[in-house]
């Protein structure tokens, strides 16, 4: 028996045991297929995207095989599967297929009082206290970068910082007197960025040690990279509060002899590369942005394509700053002195920067910065669709399980609507097979007048 299906005004024809083989879905199961059902046409008719259909037929006559087609996205094909139901087994197929990762199911502690805590530091989006919670970090990240930022302007850094230039030229004259004010340390406690830190910093800690606490696992939490951030954002403030204290219970020791000056001028240059270990705070940004997380995936799943990248540009900087010395050899007012010197002129023209800092000035010179620039355009765009490719499926990915739980619930509420309106299919049913019945005697009495009117005619 055949059955017509009619796509938005392209029909198509199969068998109706060939529907049958999969009665769980929306064309298999004829309950479901019954509400689409025209009785004037004969059809069913739906109002779909009409490429799509091929790769659906394609799943009930292959036997459960799902084909997109070319000219169909991703997303598209993906929400007629939900519409026609075939099943999340066919959909995890189809994601498969399509490259999609298969997202791991995220464990949650055994006891309930460290689950609902877990999930309130963890999971923004699992109630309201989590999402104020959330709101609260993100707002103590944001005053420590500012902090951070702010406090290296001159007029808030004079009395700690101004001194240390000073060092080395006051020598042991009166160094007792130019090194004291980096070693004060109730000025640099009693400092309102450094109270503005501390406060920082305490949240930081308190919200580790209770992600800490509540965590399912302790060991997948310690390899966490987002929870090394946190640890390595918070350990500059404990080693510089350290630093300070010794150096307040030691307050004559860096002014005793010139070397002390230099020992101190070393520690405060130490002290200066740990506290730059703040800026990874702004990654903690990460764990609230979807953003943030959708650009360290496409990363994360780029790095064979960066890797060429880096490797391209390695070799192109190795030709072209040995070229560019043997072609610049014979000037006197050449700026390249050696091959390694070169480097950085040919890193700057393949990225296509430019500083001018360094240039050719001869003909050979010139000739091959041009050919370094149009190498290094090429050789950046050849990678750059791979990643922006992955962008876009990380971005279509979030995306689709953001809307998932909506449609969800839309598949849930037709499912609650088909159960609770089964009567009045029937009914429905029946109506539909009295006008099929009434048609009939309506064609035949068509057919009887047309011939007495032949026969009046005649």
């Amino acid at each position: 028996q055949r059955v017509l299906i009619n796509i938005s005004g392209l029909r198509f024809e199969t068998q109706l045991g060939t529907l049958n083989q999969f009665p769980d879905t929306l064309l298999g199961d004829p309950d479901k297929r019954m509400r689409y059902f025209d009785p004037l046409r004969n059809e069913y008719f739906f109002d779909r995207n009409r490429p799509s259909f091929d790769g659906i037929l394609y799943f009930y006559q292959s036997g459960g095989k799902l084909r997109r087609p070319v000219n169909v996205s991703i997303d598209v094909f993906a929400d007629e599967i939900r519409f026609y139901q075939l099943g999340e087994e066919a959909m995890e197929r189809f994601r498969e297929d399509e490259g999609f990762i298969k997202e791991e199911e995220k464990p949650l502690p055994r006891n309930e009082f460290q689950r609902q805590v877990w999930l309130i530091f963890e999971y923004p989006e699992s109630s309201g206290s989590a999402r104020a919670i959330a709101i609260v970090s993100v707002l103590v990240i944001l005053i420590s970068i500012i902090t951070f930022c702010l406090e290296t302007l001159p007029e808030f850094r004079d009395e700690r910082e101004m001194p240390v230039p000073l060092t080395p030229q006051s020598g042991g004259l009166n160094g007792t007197t130019r090194d004291s004010p980096p070693m004060q340390p109730p000025s640099s406690l009693s400092d309102p960025f450094f109270i503005i830190e501390t406060t920082c910093v305490i949240w930081f800690t308190f919200e580790l040690l209770v992600r800490f606490f509540a965590c399912p696992s302790k060991p997948e939490f310690s390899r966490n990279i987002m929870n090394i951030i946190d640890i390595v954002a918070i350990i500059p403030y404990f080693i510089t509060l350290g630093t300070e204290l010794a150096q307040q219970q030691q307050p004559g020791a860096g002014g005793s002899n010139g070397g002390g000056g230099q020992q101190q001028a070393m520690s405060l240059a130490i002290l200066r590369v740990i506290r730059l270990v703040r800026v990874f705070r702004i990654f903690k940004l990460s764990r609230h942005s979807k953003g943030l997380q959708i650009l360290g995936q496409t990363l994360k799943a780029s790095m064979r394509e960066l890797g060429l990248l880096i490797f391209f540009l390695f070799i192109g900087v190795i030709l072209f700053s040995s070229a560019v010395y043997f072609a610049e050899a014979d000037d006197p007012e050449s700026h390249f002195s050696s091959i390694p010197d070169a480097f950085w002129w040919a890193v700057v023209t393949m990225t296509t920067v430019g500083y001018g800092d360094m240039r050719p000035v001869t003909v050979g010179g010139k000739i091959v910065g041009s050919l370094c620039a149009i190498a290094g355009v090429l050789t950046i765009a050849l990678p750059v669709p791979v990643i922006v490719s992955n962008f876009n499926y990380f971005y279509h990915r979030e995306t689709d399980h953001e809307e998932q739980p909506v449609l969800k619930d839309e598949h849930s509420s037709i499912q609650g609507s088909t159960a609770g309106g089964d009567t009045k299919r029937r009914s429905s049913r029946n109506s539909l097979n009295k006008s099929v019945v009434h048609l009939e005697n309506s064609e035949g009495f068509n057919n009887g007048t047309s011939s007495l009117e032949k026969t009046s005619i005649k």
